[in-house]
């Protein structure tokens, strides 16, 4: 989401979201923190299943504030109907205490560190092979 989000800001674009795209949440995590899980999970203080994520939940509007003040942008967003009402989860949350203790894991990137990280290579998918 947040590629697709960053090349409709450089192309001039507004991001589309769903309606009320501030209540609708994810814990969005950053590939460096991935990296680190797995590289945890290889020495496990014991065998089993672990939930790799922030802890925190954010919403899809952040994503886009976020990148609007990284990109220099200021594109009002386009708001259409969500038509997964019923049948879509609006709220996920990872559970990573497990994480913490069996592995020794402890996410290293809030939402806004991690897309400052990532803006290069927005950037530079966008003039390569996106423009």
């Amino acid at each position: 989401m947040v590629i697709q989000f960053g090349h409709q800001l450089l192309s001039g674009k507004n991001p589309k979201l769903f309606e009320d795209s501030d209540k609708i949440l994810r814990d969005f995590i950053y590939i460096e923190d991935i990296i680190q899980a797995n590289v945890k999970a290889m020495h496990p203080k014991e065998s089993g299943v672990y939930n790799v994520g922030t802890g925190k939940a954010r919403s899809f509007q952040d994503i886009v504030d976020i990148l609007q003040k990284e990109l220099g942008t200021s594109a009002s967003c386009e708001y259409i109907p969500n038509p997964f009402i019923g049948s879509y989860q609006f709220h996920t949350e990872a559970d990573i205490q497990t994480s913490r203790d069996m592995l020794g894991y402890e996410p290293g990137f809030e939402m806004e560190d991690a897309i400052k990280a990532y803006v290069p290579e927005i950037r530079r998918i966008y003039e390569t092979e996106v423009k």
